[in-house]
């Protein structure tokens, strides 16, 4: 059973990949969450190639990922203008609390990634795409 949230906070518990449950779906992404708590989430995700992501943020949650295996595309920024970071196996990417964000896979391969956010409230905002001014 993962942790789920205000549920065992207090005691240390194991979450094997079987007891993981279903996180947010994205087409060509397997979310699983493996911990919820009030201000903590984490969880794996597995995206197929080619697979992108619709523009969100995540308010006031910040988000770390690792990547274990594959690649991961990271595009955000501000007025409209599009940066992009591009991420392999042992890289870990930061993204900053209400940043605008899609993420992609350009490799040929399966990316797999272990993601872990802090914060609080609604964690998932989809949105039309980067702000602009």
């Amino acid at each position: 059973m993962s942790l789920q949230q205000d549920h065992g906070q207090d005691q240390v518990r194991l979450v094997t990949p079987r007891q993981r449950v279903p996180g947010p779906h994205t087409p060509g992404m397997d979310r699983q969450q493996a911990v919820a708590t009030d201000h903590t989430w984490s969880g794996f995700v597995r995206t197929e190639p080619g697979t992108v992501s619709g523009w969100h943020h995540h308010g006031e949650w910040e988000s770390v990922v690792y990547v274990i295996s594959g690649a991961l595309k990271l595009e955000f920024g501000p007025e409209g203008r599009t940066t992009t970071v591009e991420a392999g196996a042992g890289d870990f990417v930061y993204v900053p609390k209400d940043t605008v964000h899609r993420e992609s896979n350009p490799a040929s391969e399966p990316a797999e990634l272990i993601v872990m956010r802090s914060g609080s409230g609604e964690s998932l905002f989809g949105v039309e795409g980067p702000r602009r001014s």
